[in-house]
């Protein structure tokens, strides 16, 4: 069973003081630049184990499968190998229990995507120009949500139509725009007051927009849905999955390779339907 370095038994209940002590100097370790949203996540991922679970191998184990957010176990497994890896580093374990943990198999589902007329239609039904202007964005350049949020005027080049934008990990890159999205964009900028950002509100208030969206015309209508359908558009058009990576800010091309499979299929039923499987009668 392991052990901190000092002599206090990780088997012991992990609600006691010297775990969330420990708990909290590991969210304060996480190096300087990282999203503030990242350290929630490995709060709200972390904060359910040490207050019910003991850390070890079999109480993780046991957690992990009394999840029942499916695919989302992998988040939690993530924010606890983090955890474990740090604890083991830092010698308050002599052992590390995430080596005998197996990461939870993930189902692979066929994610949603937008077809152009869906895409249409959201921005028909938009109130104003500002909304119908993060929905086409979004469509456009395959930007997160906080990504999106943080744009100000100055982020702007208007002559190669990119947007100089802030990703995970405080990674900058350009994100491409469309002429149809720049005249859009230029009410936008003309219409700010330059404070926080172009658009006026914030993160919650994109939010409560798209979900309106979303209940009024019944299309998944969220930054998620809006980047899968970039890569989507991109892979219909031509694109190789290396250059929808670069252009949307993808780490690897596993992502890309799990938001195009909707397309691989859909090209592979239309070469089914065109084919003379059975001659006419």
């Amino acid at each position: 069973m392991p052990e901190l370095a000092d002599g206090h038994d990780l088997g012991l209940p992990i609600a006691n003081s010297n775990v969330k002590q420990l708990l909290t100097k590991f969210l304060k370790s996480r190096r300087q630049g990282i999203s503030p949203r990242t350290i929630e996540f490995y709060e709200a991922c972390l904060t359910p184990l040490v207050t019910s679970y003991n850390l070890t191998h079999t109480d993780i184990n046991l957690f992990l499968s009394n999840l029942t957010c499916h695919n989302g176990k992998n988040a939690y497994y993530r924010a606890i190998r983090a955890f474990c890896n740090w604890l083991f580093r830092q010698g308050y374990v002599k052992e590390n229990p995430i080596v005998k943990v197996d990461s939870p198999k993930m189902t692979k589902v066929i994610l949603p995507s937008l077809t152009n007329e869906q895409v249409e239609h959201l921005i028909e039904k938009a109130d104003n120009i500002r909304d119908k202007c993060v929905i086409i964005l979004f469509t456009d350049s395959g930007m997160r949500l906080n990504e999106l949020v943080n744009i100000k005027a100055s982020h702007i080049d208007w002559e190669s139509q990119m947007i100089i934008i802030w990703g995970k990990g405080g990674k900058q890159r350009k994100a491409p725009f469309t002429s149809r999205t720049a005249k859009m964009l230029k009410q936008i900028v003309r219409n700010s007051n330059g404070a926080n950002n172009i658009w006026g509100i914030r993160r919650r208030g994109i939010q409560i927009m798209l979900h309106r969206l979303e209940k009024e015309t019944g299309f998944p209508c969220n930054p998620h849905t809006f980047r899968r359908t970039f890569a989507s558009r991109l892979h219909r058009a031509g694109l190789d999955v290396e250059h929808i990576m670069r252009l949307g800010g993808w780490e690897s091309l596993d992502m890309v390779l799990r938001y195009t499979r909707s397309v691989k299929f859909e090209d592979s039923l239309k070469i089914y339907q065109n084919a003379k499987l059975y001659d006419e009668e």
